[in-house]
């Protein structure tokens, strides 16, 4: 099983509304805008609605405007545009690349929540850390995982009452979980009752011994044989409609490094390891792209992934610039200090970021009703 290891007119021109020919913006209609023609207000508010990342990450766009601004003749709109946007993107790396982050836990819906728990415990060894029931709201959830929340990745099954099926549909992959010996592990399942969809064995094009199960609910596991490691719970896998996107997005906008990557021609289908340290002792993402798919059916089963930041409010302008779309605006949970942000990557998978108190207030007293108000405002 797994052993772990301690650890004037009302109607105003956006900048979309011109294009740029050989440097000198013109209208959709082929009218030339020189600088000459821009009058500096329309100038100064195109540009501070068109990049306000820039004034968070500490740059003022009227200095921009005055430096382009004081060579008359140049392509200035274009110029200051194209300069403060890469300022901001340059400004927000830097950011990101410090943030502390970590891999908090995986949400996820199921339609017998003592059966689930029940499987996981007893065939692959997690522990209930809490559990916690919202009859106002009819959702129940409960934390498992191999270790405490706050220095592991952990699971949060979320049951809604009267919901006994979810549609996973074809988006998700699976989750992996390292094991000493996944021969025994999966002979232990079989015992249970558990379904495997594939016996133990060297990975294809690998020395790697893998298996597969299902749980109750029908979510897919990966059982890896390691040896003992600090976190079990290793990965999450998402299908992804093109890779180099995806990899970029989550390089720049949640500082994740890419471990390494794998093509398949074979079987038609590339993967990128991402996290944030090396994949023997940390959880990480797998992201997978099948050649020629593009589009995938999310059903509304998985749910999302929690990171933990420093600072939702920058990064959620992070997440802005580089190709993400914010699905809450970040500030602080009602009654509670803690604050966070929800968002989506560029195919539509949510995560949510909240401020990594774990990190920052790791040896101060944090009562149990706060920590449970906490969860019951970003697992839902």
């Amino acid at each position: 099983m797994v052993r772990i290891i301690p650890m004037a007119s009302s109607i105003r021109p956006s900048l979309s509304s011109f294009r740029f020919s050989g440097g000198v913006p013109s209208t959709r209609f082929g009218v030339s805008l020189s600088p000459f023609h821009l009058p500096r207000r329309l100038l100064f508010s195109h540009l501070g609605s068109t990049v306000p990342q820039l004034q968070f990450f500490g740059l003022k766009a009227s200095k921009l405007l005055r430096a382009e601004g004081s060579r008359v003749g140049t392509p200035l709109v274009g110029n200051v545009v194209q300069a403060s946007t890469a300022a901001a993107e340059e400004t927000a790396l830097e950011w990101v690349k410090k943030d502390k982050r970590r891999m908090l836990h995986v949400v996820y819906r199921v339609g017998d929540l003592d059966r689930t728990i029940k499987f996981y415990t007893e065939c692959l060894g997690m522990k209930l850390l809490r559990k916690r029931d919202i009859p106002e709201e009819r959702y129940t959830n409960a934390f498992l995982g191999y270790g405490p929340e706050d220095s592991h990745f952990v699971i949060e099954l979320t049951y809604n009452y009267g919901i006994d099926k979810y549609d996973i549909g074809t988006a998700f992959g699976h989750f992996g979980i390292a094991v000493e010996d996944v021969a025994k592990t999966v002979e232990l399942i079989k015992a249970k009752g558990g379904k495997v969809t594939r016996e133990p064995g060297p990975v294809k094009g690998g020395s790697t011994v893998i298996a597969f199960i299902e749980d109750p609910d029908g979510y897919k596991f990966e059982l890896l044989e390691r040896g003992p490691t600090p976190e079990p719970l290793c990965q999450v896998m998402l299908r992804v409609g093109d890779l180099g996107r995806s990899i970029n997005f989550y390089e720049k906008a949640f500082g994740m490094e890419l471990l390494r990557t794998r093509d398949n021609p074979e079987y038609k289908y590339t993967i990128a390891m991402m996290g944030y340290g090396p994949e023997d002792k940390n959880a990480v993402l797998e992201l997978t792209y099948n050649y020629g798919v593009t589009d995938y059916d999310k059903g509304n089963a998985y749910a999302q992934i929690a990171i933990g930041t420093d600072d939702v409010y920058k990064t959620a302008e992070a997440v802005k610039l580089f190709g993400g779309k914010i699905t809450r605006e970040p500030g602080p949970l009602p009654g509670i200090n803690t604050k966070i942000t929800a968002c989506l990557d560029p195919d539509g998978w949510k995560t949510v970021c909240l401020f990594s108190f774990w990190g920052q207030i790791h040896h101060l007293f944090l009562s149990w009703r706060t920590f449970e108000t906490l969860s019951g405002f970003i697992n839902i």
